[in-house]
């Protein structure tokens, strides 16, 4: 398909058979007036899918999840060992989207000016000019990013969070799309920082990237013996422009949920608050992150609908950053990840 196809294919203003879904909890008899169309949207996301593959080796729920990310309009905190291919799958998917993409390399002595930017004189205008930092791009890679200390943190408060950065009582607008992927090792704690609370729940996502498997691991040395994986990464081309990905986030929001479902994603949120297991719980913003989360895994799965399994697949990826444990459940050996199950193993499930 050319680009132009796909444009009006994925705008919905252009589309009279989704200009109608604003109501997510709509009737089921309306809802099946107003199906959106979201094959073309597929197309783009199997394309992404599949030149991701042929770079990284397996992590197949992880590039599930960072696609699901980049339609839900979310961050992403990448977290695994050294040497899993964090830093690796956030520079392809850079690279596949037609957009301004930076990486910074946090360091303990790592100022928020190297991050967002200062003000500078200007002796021939005899003023002082900002002078915009790393951030102001469209997808930034944050490398290591509890190795800088809290102040450095802070700084990316407001921009998550409202996509703008304030400096000297001026406030300046970042050009959308804004995503923030970051990356982070969960094993080496000499020289690191832990992130706040409310830093974390900035992030859409935490993903924890595993080891490969034994086949995995195969191919991982084959290909790298014949140099394959240089070779593809260099060729990448975008496959997609900052308005497609515009238009295909506007698609996702329309993607119909029941209120039975938006019932099930609150039970699940607000069980987190008075778990004996947990001496933090999620606040709202995780309930929205389980919303938006959802439509765009239904999308990917090829579905305009959400359903409870949706919920549930991208729950523990949207909790567990958000949640702590009580430190008796910490000395049991239990994780962030067990509570959440068995959190889901006792909200009934909608059907």
């Amino acid at each position: 398909m050319e680009n132009n196809e796909l444009d009006n294919n994925l705008s919905p203003m252009e589309n009279n058979e989704t200009t109608n879904l604003s109501n997510d909890t709509q009737p089921l008899e309306s809802y099946m007036e107003t199906r959106i169309k979201i094959q073309p949207l597929q197309d783009i996301t199997d394309k992404i899918k599949d030149a991701i593959s042929d770079i990284i080796v397996g992590q197949h729920e992880t590039i599930e999840l960072l696609l699901a990310a980049l339609l839900a309009d979310g961050h992403v905190l990448i977290e695994g060992v050294p040497g899993v291919a964090k830093t690796l799958m956030a520079k392809t998917l850079s690279k596949l989207i037609d957009a301004d993409f930076s990486r910074i390399q946090f360091t303990p002595d790592l100022m928020p000016s190297d991050v967002i930017g200062t003000a500078l004189f200007n002796p021939q205008e005899v003023k002082f000019t900002f002078k915009e930092g790393p951030v102001f791009s469209n997808i930034v890679l944050i490398d290591e990013i509890n190795r800088a200390p809290a102040k450095t943190q802070a700084a990316l408060f407001e921009v998550m969070e409202e996509r703008q950065i304030t400096v000297d009582g001026k406030t300046h607008l970042l050009e959308p799309p804004f995503i923030v992927l970051a990356t982070q090792n969960p094993v080496e704690h000499e020289g690191t920082y832990r992130l706040p609370e409310a830093q974390l729940d900035r992030f859409l996502f935490k993903i924890n990237v595993g080891y490969p498997t034994l086949t995995e691991e195969t191919r991982i040395l084959s290909e790298h013996h014949a140099q394959k994986g240089k070779l593809l990464l260099q060729n990448l081309q975008a496959v997609i422009s900052k308005k497609q990905l515009d238009d295909c986030r506007k698609l996702v929001q329309q993607v119909h949920v029941e209120a039975k479902l938006i019932e099930f994603i609150a039970g699940l949120t607000v069980s987190t608050r008075s778990d004996r297991s947990l001496y933090l719980g999620a606040s709202p913003r995780a309930s929205l992150a389980l919303l938006d989360a959802s439509k765009a895994i239904a999308v990917l799965r090829g579905r305009d609908f959400v359903t409870p399994e949706d919920i549930q697949y991208v729950a523990p990826a949207v909790l567990r950053h958000r949640i702590a444990l009580t430190p008796e459940r910490e000395m049991e050996g239990a994780t962030t990840d067990d509570v959440i199950a068995e959190l889901i193993r006792k909200i009934e499930v909608p059907r």
